[in-house]
């Protein structure tokens, strides 16, 4: 038995108490730890076995020194050990992760795209969070819940809806991982991002039963390895990064843009887009917000810097609006994103076939039945 084995049959708080005095010693001692420890010291966080003053020290300390892929996969491990996770009883599931701390730009469409992909034949689930450290923004959560639908779902009430009539839901990390979601108000007092960030949004609670697809989003380039080194950790058959507008998966409405993406857990590649191929001509990357918002309430310490839930119900309106076949730039994105998945997912040739069914589904008001047979 090594040294590694041996530390870990000690009590959780020894166990972190040996991985503090390694990877917080400063920018030139600081040293690695193996997956497992990483595995381990997360878990007894996640288990409440750890001082959050020590759980705060474990999340930056590795992040101050640079989380290794074996550090990132262990946290990802424990993470997925504590996660309620269900298969759907559909072939394949499409798992639309967008930024969980929200938007503060833009009127995200992505709340809406599982519904318009659910019309076009692909199971969805997004997942997400009422609020998170560090924007506070506009989230699903609180897009779906102004547009009237039930984000309490459980795991298992969510892979119900795959399949069944609506084909696409939403569920919370509180319903599919509670005691990660317990560890929000640390988070937001550590402010910085941490390991969690990177990692979380790739437990998968809600699977196919041949193939589960990830489709996400990214700012900075060097994290398409990292997130596809974690996607293929995690199981997912297929991976699609999209740079999109705020690091979610819509990429501006008035450039080219990139995606990288793997197949059957392969090597990644990448692919440019322009959205004037598919007749997307805007002026802007995404929906605006109004330029009069109103104020974050005084009651919230820490919030976006305006009322995250009112500006929430603008987003939910322009969804609805758009399901319903208006024009505009969020129209504009639920087709742009849609496009790249259905070219992704190989159901449809090339990027104008994928926006065709798109539109059409828009057009027919299919999509906007999908969006209502959900709870």
């Amino acid at each position: 038995m090594n040294e590694t084995e041996q530390l870990l049959q000690q009590p959780p708080k020894t166990i972190m108490r040996s991985i503090i005095q390694r990877i917080a010693t400063g920018p030139d001692m600081s040293k690695d730890i193996s997956r497992e420890e990483a595995r381990a010291g997360m878990s007894a966080i996640l288990n409440g076995d750890i001082d959050p003053v020590q759980s705060a020290i474990f999340l930056i300390a590795l992040r101050m020194k640079r989380e290794t892929d074996d550090e990132n996969r262990g946290i990802l491990d424990a993470i997925r050990d504590h996660t309620l996770s269900v298969t759907a009883d559909v072939d394949e599931v499409l798992d639309v992760s967008d930024p969980y701390n929200g938007y503060n730009r833009t009127l995200p469409a992505a709340p809406f795209l599982p519904a318009v992909m659910a019309a076009c034949g692909v199971a969805t689930v997004s997942h997400g969070v009422e609020t998170m450290s560090p924007k506070f923004g506009i989230t699903h959560h609180r897009v779906l819940k102004a547009a009237g639908k039930d984000i309490s779902l459980s795991t298992q009430q969510a892979a119900d809806q795959l399949g069944g009539d609506a084909g696409w839901a939403y569920v919370d990390q509180k319903a599919w991982c509670p005691p990660l979601h317990d560890l929000t108000d640390l988070r937001s007092n550590i402010v910085k991002r941490q390991a969690i960030t990177t990692v979380e949004v790739l437990a998968g609670p809600v699977r196919g039963r041949s193939k589960t697809h990830y489709m996400s989003g990214y700012v900075h380039k060097p994290y398409t390895r990292v997130y596809a080194m974690l996607a293929r950790h995690s199981g997912f058959d297929s991976c699609l990064m999209i740079r999109g507008v705020e690091g979610g998966i819509t990429p501006s409405l008035r450039q080219s843009g990139k995606v990288f993406y793997y197949h059957d857990r392969g090597e990644e590649q990448g692919q440019d887009f322009n959205p004037a191929d598919i007749g997307i001509e805007q002026d802007v990357r995404a929906t605006p917000l109004p330029d009069e918002l109103p104020p974050a309430p005084e009651s919230e310490d820490v919030s976006a810097e305006f009322d995250a839930e009112a500006v929430a119900k603008m987003a939910a309106d322009a969804g609805l609006a758009a399901l319903n076949g208006e024009t505009g730039s969020t129209r504009d994105a639920l087709v742009y994103s849609a496009a790249i998945a259905l070219w992704h997912l190989k159901k449809a040739d090339d990027l104008q076939a994928g926006a065709d069914m798109a539109r059409e589904v828009l057009d027919n008001g299919s999509a906007l039945q999908r969006f209502n047979a959900a709870k």
